[in-house]
């Protein structure tokens, strides 16, 4: 089922108590799926068919892995306030969320084919990586609040025909780094330093956090 703006979640998506109704400005089903651990009701905030999402994340020159997300997120958030302002929408708090892969200084985004998802993972294997997590949430207020968390991964060698059948399964298609750690590319990853949740791309205790919910 495809969710349109501000559509209700199924009850099995939310909590049977549910203390604090939010916006989730967001696409990604891991990010669904991570907030029914926490005490929220979420309707979806999506951007709409004449919104460029894709220039909001473009990089800019000599910008570092950290300074990107919070750029991207903090714009995200913007863009989240103008629609639910210009949808006449009720207010409510409006949770954000982006986030890269970072080998060294380099950003690996989202593959754009399958070639470039077998290069990031060549290059993740056997070495260490960070992933860069940006929250933001646009209080009722108007004041947007940015957190942002950083976990440590390590990847064992990986065979090549091992990156070529996930890369196959299309799994890494629409993930940062093309990899997810709560899929089959969990058995890649040999250490972590930080928490999965944030890794999967929503650090629940961070996003507990700028809610105000702890």
């Amino acid at each position: 089922m495809v969710y349109s703006s501000a559509t209700p979640l199924p009850s099995r998506l939310t909590k049977l108590v549910t203390d604090l109704p939010i916006y989730l400005a967001s696409k990604s089903p891991r990010r669904l799926e991570l907030l029914q651990f926490l005490p929220v009701s979420v309707a979806l905030l999506l951007p709409q068919d004449d919104e460029d999402a894709e220039a909001l994340e473009a990089n800019r020159d000599s910008e570092s892995p950290g300074d990107y997300v919070k750029r991207v997120v903090h714009a995200k958030a913007l863009a989240a306030l103008a629609r639910m302002k210009a949808q006449a929408l009720p207010k409510r708090p409006i949770l954000v969320a982006d986030t890269t892969v970072a080998l060294g200084g380099r950003i690996l985004g989202k593959p754009k084919d399958a070639d470039e998802a077998i290069n990031m993972l060549q290059d993740l294997s056997g070495r260490r990586h960070r992933v860069i997590t940006s929250v933001a949430c646009v209080k009722t207020s108007e004041r947007i609040l940015v957190r942002t968390e950083v976990a440590k991964v390590w990847f064992a060698r990986l065979r090549d025909h091992e990156i070529r059948a996930y890369v196959a399964s299309g799994d890494p298609m629409d993930k940062a780094g093309a990899y997810g750690i709560q899929g089959q590319a969990g058995s890649f990853v040999r250490r972590i330093e930080g928490t999965q949740s944030g890794i999967m791309g929503l650090p629940l205790y961070l996003t507990a956090k700028v809610l105000g919910l702890r």
